[in-house]
C-alpha cells in the first residue's frame, strides 16, 4: 500500500468559503450552550437544531439537488462537519442518516426509495440508526444471525441487533441480515434493509452507559413484516455495500475531535503561563491533531475522487481513536482537577464525561482488533 494514500490535500476555495457562514450561525445559535453539553456534541440529541441545519442547506449536503441535497462534494460537508464538531453542536440527531444512510441509499437504492427517504433527510427530519452488531457477533459482521425470509408480502425478519445508537429516536434503521444460506466465502449471502422502527415485532431497549447516558440501545425483531422494497441495493450483496458505507463512517473529523472541548477547557485552566512540562504536552497534542486532520482530508480527496478507501479510512479512525483516548489522561496529568461528575468546574464535569466515554470510542464503528486486521491486509502483512 503506497504512502501515496495520505498525500496532503488542502480545501479547495469553495468549500473553504462556507465555514465563515456557518461560524455566525454557531455563534448565534449556540451563545449560551455550556461546555458540559458541548462535550457531548455528535452524541447529543437535538431535533430542533437538526432541522435548523436543514433549513441552512447543511444537512445532505452531497444529496442531488432534486431530493433537497445541493450535490457538494466531500470537502464541502467536511468543513460543515468540523466547524459542528470543533464548536460543540448537537449533531446526534441527524448524523448517522446525513453521514452515511443517506448516502447509501442515493447510491444503491431504487429511485422511488431516494424520493421516498432522502427529502426528509436533507431537512433535517428523518434520522437513522445502523443495525449490524448483534449479541455474539460485535464487528465480526460475517457472524451475524438475523435473517430476513422472503415470503409472499415481502420478507419476514427476525433476530436482534445490539449497540445500536440512537434506535430509541429513530425512525428507521439499516439493517445487515441474512437472506441466504451461510455460505463457504464468510462475507456471502447478507443483505440490507430500510426498517421502519414503527412496525409490529420490534422492541427497542435502551443501555445505559458509564457515564449514565442511553445512546445504545438492543434491538429485537419477532417476525416483522417487511415490503418488497424494503430491501436496499442488491440481493446478497450487503457486505460489499456495508463496506463502502464504513468509508464515510471511519475518516471523518469526528474520529479525532471528540475530546475538543475538554481541550479546550484543559488549556483555559492552564492559563497563559504554562510549565514546560504542559508546554509540551499541549504541543505535541497539536502536532498530533494537525496530523490528524491531514491524513482525514486526504481520505475525503479520495472520496471527492471517486475512490472506496477503506484502508485509509480505518488508519485514520484507529490512529484517531488513540488520540481522542490520551487526551483525559494527560489532562489529569497537566492540571491538579479532579473529575466530577456534580458540581465543580466545567472543566472538572467535562474531564469527568469524557473519561466515562472514551473507552468506548475504540469500540463504535469497527473495534480496534477489526481495524488492525483491515490495515494489516493493506500493508500486506496478513
Amino acid at each position: 500500500m503506497s504512502i501515496t494514500q495520505f498525500s496532503y490535500s488542502r480545501i479547495p476555495a469553495e468549500a473553504e468559503s462556507l465555514r465563515t457562514q456557518v461560524r455566525e450561525f454557531l455563534k448565534s445559535n449556540l451563545a449560551d450552550y455550556p461546555a458540559t453539553a458541548k462535550a457531548q456534541s455528535w452524541m447529543g440529541f437535538d431535533a430542533a437544531f437538526s432541522r435548523k441545519l436543514g433549513a441552512q442547506g447543511w444537512v445532505g449536503m452531497a444529496l442531488p439537488e432534486q431530493y433537497g441535497g445541493a450535490a457538494a462534494g466531500p470537502f464541502a460537508r467536511y468543513v460543515i462537519i468540523e466547524e459542528l464538531l470543533a464548536a460543540g453542536a448537537p449533531v446526534s440527531a441527524h448524523w448517522i442518516a446525513d453521514r452515511q444512510s443517506g448516502p447509501l441509499i442515493n447510491r444503491f437504492g431504487t429511485d422511488a426509495q431516494r424520493a421516498r427517504y432522502l427529502p426528509s433527510i436533507c431537512r433535517g427530519e428523518s434520522y437513522f440508526c445502523i443495525g449490524m452488531s448483534e449479541p455474539n457477533s460485535g464487528s465480526d459482521l460475517a457472524s451475524i444471525k438475523t435473517s430476513a425470509v422472503r415470503n409472499d408480502a415481502g420478507w419476514l425478519l427476525n433476530g436482534q441487533k445490539v449497540w445500536t445508537t440512537n434506535a430509541q429516536h429513530s425512525h428507521y434503521m439499516i439493517a445487515l441480515v441474512r437472506t441466504g444460506e451461510k455460505q463457504a466465502a464468510r462475507h456471502e449471502g447478507m443483505s440490507q434493509f430500510i426498517v421502519d422502527l414503527k412496525l409490529p415485532g420490534i422492541t427497542i431497549r435502551p443501555i445505559r452507559d458509564l457515564a449514565g447516558g442511553e445512546h445504545f440501545n438492543e434491538v429485537f425483531f419477532d417476525n416483522v413484516q417487511l415490503d418488497a422494497d424494503a430491501l436496499i441495493g442488491t440481493e446478497g450483496k450487503g457486505w460489499d455495500q456495508v463496506t463502502a458505507e464504513l468509508a464515510f463512517e471511519r475518516s471523518g473529523p469526528e474520529r479525532f475531535l471528540s475530546c475538543i472541548e475538554l481541550l479546550k477547557t484543559l488549556i483555559a485552566g492552564m492559563g497563559t503561563a504554562p510549565d514546560a512540562l504542559q508546554s509540551r504536552e499541549i504541543g505535541r497534542l497539536t502536532a498530533k491533531l494537525l496530523t490528524l486532520r491531514n491524513m482525514s482530508l486526504a481520505v475525503a480527496a479520495q472520496l471527492a475522487a471517486g475512490a472506496h478507501p477503506a484502508w485509509a479510512a480505518s488508519c485514520v479512525k484507529d490512529l484517531g481513536n488513540q488520540f481522542e483516548q490520551e487526551i483525559p489522561e494527560i489532562a489529569q496529568l497537566l492540571l491538579e482537577a479532579e473529575p466530577r461528575q456534580n458540581g465543580g468546574s466545567e472543566h472538572a464535569q467535562v474531564l469527568a464525561y469524557l473519561t466515562q466515554m472514551a473507552p468506548s470510542f475504540s469500540l463504535r464503528g469497527g473495534t480496534r482488533e477489526i481495524l488492525r486486521g483491515i490495515i494489516a491486509r493493506g500493508l500486506g502483512l496478513r
